[in-house]
């Protein structure tokens, strides 16, 4: 009577739309509907001088799980549906955890053996159709218990609704700022939903562990995967690791600061341990000189003048130390141009590579003729006309011909495939009046010796004089 489903809460491992030999479904069952699942790295591995463990851990909606007896040594394995005890009446839940591990969880949970509850048996037909069928009622009464928290004017955030396995009981988790006044409003409960009542306050980090999402570095959420306790977060872990104080980025989908930034807080706290106090001051020849930033990674300290902080220096740990000490000697230390090169000017330069308009141009244009320089043939054969043109070898400047060809009166002795001669410049200036006159016959020898030639006629009419 199991529900088919290896690995209890993987919604890509779940059994499915189809429905198991005992009516199982995914989306109500074992789909992805579960979170925090635990994974059995003991199931391959067999220890016969163990005990046997009688204690199972399993899993309801959402992130609520509990351990169970399992008093009549029924044969259970992950995945596996059971009716369990619960006050009142009984609770129906997926087997998460078997074996030698449940004792590790238990008592990393500081879980007592006697409170654990008993498992009845494994669920049957009867059960799990009353189970899918309360399962299913929980949207709709989620939104009617919102209406009526707000008719009442409760300021309170219906955010779960959970039916127990039998459906006697309806557990309401909200999240609220302040107390809540719950006389009137159960009793509108009791009223509408013709059940027992229970309602619970949870924070708004159990919130977000209930329904779950997206972080901002593209994986889920950890309070709705792993994450199991929740430990304060105050902005002064921000300010040990160096980072700016903006609750946009620091905030998570709950509201409240990320709880991934105490993760590597032990690492930059034992780091700065090594590192001098931040308010550190140096008495140097020319002024005072305080403490601009520190970087824990490259164990440096950045220092400038107090008169003059716009160039920074950049000391190694040691030697802020060494100086440190001779300041407390009495002794001035050199100025610290003198003991490190400033930082402006290449930190300059960097910007206004990053602020110049041109510079993804420059980067496109070198791109460019790197890739022209390597589609080019080594033989001058295969280039085409712009490499011949580059590779063609100046040309020389040819010398003046002293046999220069006299240009003929007759334009017809150019006709044919003779070339075409130079015009000669002329020497002297000759009158209009003689060029016209000469110009006429010229016309008429052109026209008898070219007798196909065509006479153009003219565009225009001639002028008429204004006395006719």
């Amino acid at each position: 009577m199991s529900c088919g489903c290896k690995t209890s809460g993987d919604s890509a491992h779940s059994c499915g739309p189809k429905k198991t030999a005992t009516g199982c479904e995914s989306v109500n069952t074992c789909g992805n509907s579960y979170k925090l699942s635990v994974f059995d790295w003991l199931s391959n591995i067999n220890n016969p001088t163990s005990n046997r463990c009688d204690f199972v851990e399993v899993r309801f909606k959402n992130d609520r799980k509990s351990f169970y007896k399992n008093v009549n040594n029924i044969p259970l394995h992950i995945g596996s549906v059971v009716t369990v005890e619960s006050s009142p009446g009984h609770d129906v839940g997926v087997v998460s955890l078997t074996g030698e591990l449940v004792k590790i969880q238990m008592k990393k949970k500081k879980f007592s053996e006697e409170l654990a509850l008993k498992i009845y048996r494994q669920a049957n037909q009867k059960d799990l159709e009353v189970w899918q069928e309360a399962r299913k009622k929980e949207d709709g009464v989620k939104l009617e218990a919102r209406k009526i928290a707000q008719r009442l004017g409760l300021e309170m955030k219906v955010t779960d609704v959970e039916y127990q396995g039998d459906s006697s009981k309806i557990t309401f988790y909200y999240t609220a700022d302040n107390r809540i006044d719950f006389r009137q409003l159960i009793k509108d409960y009791a009223g509408s939903f013709r059940t027992k009542i229970d309602m619970k306050q949870i924070g708004f980090r159990q919130e977000a562990a209930k329904v779950g999402g997206i972080g901002s570095c593209g994986r889920e959420l950890c309070c709705s995967t792993w994450l199991t306790d929740f430990r304060s977060v105050n902005t002064n872990v921000a300010r040990y690791q160096q980072l700016s104080i903006n609750p946009q980025k620091l905030a998570g989908q709950c509201g409240k600061l990320k709880c991934c930034l105490n993760y590597e807080l032990d690492s930059y706290l034992d780091a700065l341990s090594h590192f001098p106090s931040s308010s550190t001051t140096l008495d140097t020849e020319k002024g005072r000189a305080f403490c601009i930033k520190i970087d824990v990674f490259k164990k440096k300290m950045w220092f400038a003048y107090v008169d003059h902080s716009i160039a920074w220096y950049d000391f190694d740990i040691d030697l802020v130390k060494k100086l440190i000490s001779k300041n407390k000697r009495g002794e001035k230390i050199l100025p610290l141009e003198d003991l490190k090169q400033p930082e402006t000017s290449v930190q300059t330069i960097d910007l206004i590579q990053e602020n110049s308009v041109d510079r993804f141009e420059k980067k496109n244009r070198n791109n460019r003729n790197n890739r022209s320089n390597q589609n080019k043939p080594s033989n001058n054969q295969g280039q085409g006309q712009q490499g011949q043109k580059k590779n063609r070898p100046e040309r020389q400047e040819r010398p003046e011909r002293s046999d220069k060809p006299v240009r003929t009166e007759n334009p017809s002795a150019n006709s044919g495939n003779q070339p075409r001669q130079q015009k000669p410049q002329p020497q002297q200036k000759v009158p209009v009046e003689k060029v016209k006159s000469e110009a006429t016959p010229n016309a008429e020898q052109n026209t008898q010796s070219n007798p196909n030639k065509k006479k153009f006629k003219k565009k225009y009419p001639p002028k008429k004089d204004k006395d006719a």
